[in-house]
């Protein structure tokens, strides 16, 4: 029952070249930074990934974009990487851009075993008619474009089927966990950190305090251990490394 890992290189060890991974965090925030550096230097390469955007050009997911490790990113926002919109534009990478609510519920989807879904959201746009690009041609030309998708009517309004998502691997961050993996995630960090372990079939979790089990109250638990196989406990220089995505100052006169 006891699930901590030596360290994050161990914990990433068995993710392979051409896995699928579901990431957690929003923003910049909960965002499982040391995994992904671990990641970056065990070696994987052409990987799938699912995340609600792809980090910043040097922190996060970006990480591993700037070294050409994903080659298919499934997101609902992308606005804040440059490296990102070049790869894509420029032929480089697979992008499959859906509805943020949408992504969140392919993700609880997959962890619940619901195969799909119909949902409002994309109805009368090209996630629902088909025909937006996943991928470029190096001239600009579409090399990939996504396929139109099944409707179905019910009660007056038209739905569109969406497949939910099931990954190889699933990396998290949470505030506090036990040893037998029950995770608890603090404020906006638990808008896709929960969703994301649930999607993958191996869960790993770095935590930034780890306490023993039973110190928990089931109640405040947001991510039973069930669905968590690996936990990282991460340093004091570990946990202070967070990023603000957008630094607004102001004159106080």
């Amino acid at each position: 029952m006891d699930k901590v890992m030596s360290s994050a290189a161990e914990a990433v060890a068995d993710i392979g070249d051409g896995a699928s991974l579901a990431v957690g965090g929003f923003g910049l925030c909960g965002v499982p930074s040391v995994l992904i550096a671990a990641l970056m230097a065990q070696g994987a390469k052409e990987l799938s990934i699912a995340s609600n955007n792809c980090g910043v050009d040097s922190w996060g997911l970006g990480v591993l974009l700037g070294a050409h490790r994903i080659a298919k990113m499934t997101a609902s926002y992308v606005g804040e990487n440059k490296e990102f919109e070049r790869q894509f534009l420029a032929g480089e990478l697979e992008v499959e851009l859906i509805p943020q609510g949408t992504l969140a519920e392919r993700l609880r989807a997959g962890g619940a075993g619901i195969p799909a879904f119909y949902t409002p959201a994309g109805v009368g746009t090209q996630v629902a008619e088909g025909g937006m690009p996943w991928r470029y041609a190096p001239d600009g030309s579409v090399a990939l474009a996504s396929p139109p998708r099944e409707t179905r009517e019910f009660d007056g309004r038209t739905y569109v089927l969406e497949r939910s998502l099931v990954t190889d691997f699933a990396l998290v961050r949470a505030s506090v966990g036990d040893r037998h993996g029950n995770l608890v995630f603090d404020k906006s960090t638990r808008n896709f950190n929960p969703l994301a372990a649930t999607a993958g079939r191996v869960t790993i979790a770095e935590v930034e305090r780890l306490v023993e089990p039973g110190e928990l109250p089931a109640d405040q638990v947001h991510t039973p251990g069930v669905f968590v196989q690996r936990v990282v406990v991460l340093s004091p220089e570990q946990v202070a490394d967070k990023r603000i995505e957008r630094r607004t100052v102001r004159t106080v006169a």
